[in-house]
Order: C-alpha cells, then structure tokens, then sequence
C-alpha cells in the first residue's frame, strides 16, 4: 500500500503537534496556575486563543504556495534547511534545561522559540513570515517575575499622585509611603491598586490593535506606547475617586462595592480614548488582509 505524500506530510505534522504538547504540558499548567491564580495575568488565558484565531485566519486568507515539502536544490536552501533545524534543537535544549531548573518563566519564552522552530521547519519562511505576529503574540500570555516587583512602587506613585489631585479640590488628607489619613478614615493604597492588571491587559490590547490597524508604522508604534502612560493615568484617577468616596460616604463604601467595580469602569474609560487617539494618529480604516 502507498502512502500519499500530502497525507504523510499531514501525518508528521500532527505528530509533531502532539508530541510538543506532550513534552510542554508542565508549563502549560504551570501557565494556567498563573492565569487563574496571578490577577497581573488574568488575560493571558485569551492570548492563545487570539494567537490561533489569527493564524487560522491568516492562513485561509494567504495560504503558502511553498507549504509541500521539495528537497533543496541550492547552497541558500540547504542552509536555510540547517537554520530552522539549528533553531529547532537549541530552543528545545534550552526549553528542556529551563524545565529541569524550573525556571518557568524563562521556559515558557523557549516554549514560543520551539513552536517558531516547529512552523519554520514544516512550513518554511512562507509560513513563518505568515504567522510570525501570532508566534510573537503569544510572548504576552508569559508572566514576567519583574512586574511583581515594581507594583508596590507604582501603588504608592499611584497614591500620591490620586491624593494630590484631590488635593487640589481642597479635600484634607495626609500621604505617608501607601497609607493616606483622611478626618473619617484610614486608607492603604495595597499591591492590587498599581494598576499593573490594566497596564498588561492594555498593553496586550494595544499591540493587538497596532498589528489590525491601518495607519503609518510611527502611529501604530505609538498606541502601543502610550498603553503605559493611559493605564497609569486612569489608575490615578481611579484612587482619587476611591479617595473622595472614602471621604464623604466611608471607607466601607469605598472599598467593598465601589472598589471591585470601577476598576473595570476606568479601564473601558481608557479603551474609549482610543477612538479620538485613533483618529489623532491618522488610523482610520482595519486591515483587510487579518
């Protein structure tokens, strides 16, 4: 009996897929830990799906005339052939290694790097030009050790800047490190006020939308840019508002129905100034071929 090339090539690639799950299936628990259990991360459980919407879609739009495997008949061939081999062996050494250690963080990003080699050597450079921004997307679902260090900084940033502003209103109040005094209430401006869950969802928004939007290449770099200034701005204003309930209706009301919802609130706040920053940018239209 005699196997269709094109089915063969079909019969690798699944099992290869299958095989690659299998060797990453403790960091893919590891990230799901992460997702449910780190609210920084809370949004990285989309980013894969995204990722693998955006490939699927990439791919019925431009499907890669060079996808059948042909042997190389030339010097550039045959290197471009040991390159994706090359890329293949040592980013899953280095995911393995990582693994060992278990430097979680630092494998996940190898992860991204063995599923790079893997399009590259199946697919060639037209699939990896194809879905190199899905392949990068994912990097974002990757929780990153530094940001759990710098929330407590940006809380207390964030708390002195909210304090000040309603300081300008004339409300009375005193600032010391993350605690602010008001006359009816004592305040701690805690780790989950940094506003770090909105900067890294907002920056994953933003980079996703730089990459389906229309519009010069500086404009586009620029919504991606300005994630980290809008996600500290509306954090502010966001303890500032916590600060004034605080004062005139209690510290209760603050921080339990107020507290859990306006996060959510300022954050679709942030989102609609995209619209006039769009059009400040000179984006206007999406892009047809995504």
């Amino acid at each position: 009996m005699m196997i269709h090339p094109h089915r063969h090539s079909w019969l690798l690639t699944v099992f290869i897929i299958i095989l690659f799950f299998l060797i990453t299936w403790p960091i893919w628990q590891w990230l799901w830990g992460e997702w449910f259990g780190n609210d920084y991360y809370s949004h990285g459980l989309l980013i894969p799906f995204v990722a693998l919407f955006l490939a699927v879609r990439r791919w019925q739009l431009h499907t890669p005339r060079t996808a059948q495997p042909v042997l190389p008949t030339t010097t550039q061939e045959r290197l471009f052939v040991w390159l994706r081999g090359l890329w293949l062996l040592i980013s899953t050494i280095a995911y393995l290694c990582l693994l060992y250690y278990k430097a979680y963080y630092l494998a996940g990003f190898a992860m991204i790097g063995m599923i790079g080699g893997i399009v590259w050597v199946l697919g060639r450079q037209a699939l990896l030009g194809l879905w190199l921004f899905p392949i990068g997307y994912l990097l974002l679902m990757v929780p990153i050790p530094l940001i759990e260090r710098i929330t407590y900084p940006l809380a207390i940033f964030a708390g002195l800047c909210g304090g000040g502003l309603v300081r300008l209103f004339g409300m009375d109040l005193t600032i010391v490190g993350n605690a602010v005094t008001l006359p009816n209430a004592e305040l701690v401006i805690g780790a989950q006020c940094s506003g770090i869950n909105s900067l890294m969802a907002l920056t994953a928004l933003m980079v996703l939308a730089a990459y389906l939007v229309e519009g010069p290449r500086w404009a586009r770099l620029s919504l991606i840019i300005a994630a980290m200034p809008l996600a500290i701005l509306g954090n502010i204003l966001r303890i500032a508002s916590l600060i004034f309930v605080a004062r005139n209706y209690g510290a209760d009301a603050a921080f339990t129905f107020y507290h859990d919802y306006s996060g959510f609130l300022f954050f679709v706040s942030i989102l609609l100034l995209m619209i006039p920053m769009t059009r400040l940018l000179q984006i206007k239209t999406l892009r047809l071929d995504v």
